[in-house]
């Protein structure tokens, strides 16, 4: 790409710029349609769901948004490093970073594999790491951003055969934590949510009717229940909040 059309981009762009990993369905998709509809331009990060980017893209240009898929795997830091410059180069800047991108593969634990252990923590918890050491590089020049991670009621509640799960998000709320301290006066703000029960499809095979007596509003949770949530977070009308961990659950502890 030349000198020129750089500058273009650069200024033909002149929205809030948003990554989200794990944009190609679910609560990733809800997340990048809210984004976009408050205003900013959003890069769909995928890595084998191109069909699925594809329809989110769709769907952020219908209500009036613009944005581009990007294929790559989060557990590969210097890929993830590698995008985060050429986004920074080809926009200008980084605004706004949201690590949804997360895996399942429950099981018992004194029956779970090393694999399966290792797969679950290296998607969210250095996934977590991959990109957002590299995306406070970049804001740090310009002493603003907002950064929201998607965690789980699995963090901060028992649940049986999520072990690995449980220990991604936990680490990945403490992490977000503590960076957010060490940033701070920096302007950068760093938040979690912290979902329940949404209609995705990592719940499609579970009991539903017997999972809504467990929770007190007796319903399970829309995916742009949690993005609302996101953009608040990521907007100025969150501009005294950080460190936080906010729960979307329907009211299950």
């Amino acid at each position: 790409m030349t000198t020129s059309n750089q500058e273009n981009e650069k200024k033909e762009n002149n929205k809030k710029i948003a990554i989200v990993t794990g944009g190609s369905k679910g609560i990733g998709r809800a997340i990048c349609i809210e984004l976009a509809g408050r205003g900013c331009y959003v890069v769909i990060n995928y890595m084998g769901d191109k069909k699925g980017a594809e329809q989110t893209l769709s769907l952020v240009e219908e209500v009036g948004g613009r944005g581009e898929i990007y294929q790559f795997d989060v557990r590969n830091g210097g890929a993830a490093e590698k995008v985060i410059d050429d986004i920074s180069d080809r926009l200008g800047r980084i605004d706004i970073l949201v690590n949804n991108a997360g895996i399942i593969a429950d099981g018992l634990f004194m029956m779970m594999s090393q694999k399966n252990w290792q797969s679950v923590i290296d998607t969210s918890l250095n996934g977590f790491y991959n990109m957002t050491r590299p995306v406070i590089e970049k804001m740090v020049r310009n002493r603003s951003g907002a950064i929201v991670s998607i965690s789980s009621a699995a963090s901060l509640m028992a649940n049986r055969g999520q072990a690995n799960y449980a220990a991604a998000k936990a680490g990945l709320n403490a992490a977000s934590r503590a960076v957010a301290s060490e940033v701070a006066r920096l302007g950068i703000r760093i938040n979690v949510v912290a979902p329940g029960l949404i209609e995705t499809d990592m719940i499609a095979d579970a009991p539903k009717d017997h999972i809504k007596t467990m929770i007190p509003m007796a319903r399970i949770g829309r995916p742009d229940e949690v993005a609302r949530v996101v953009g608040f977070l990521c907007s100025e009308d969150a501009s005294y909040m950080t460190g936080q961990i906010i729960s979307v659950n329907g009211g299950m502890f």
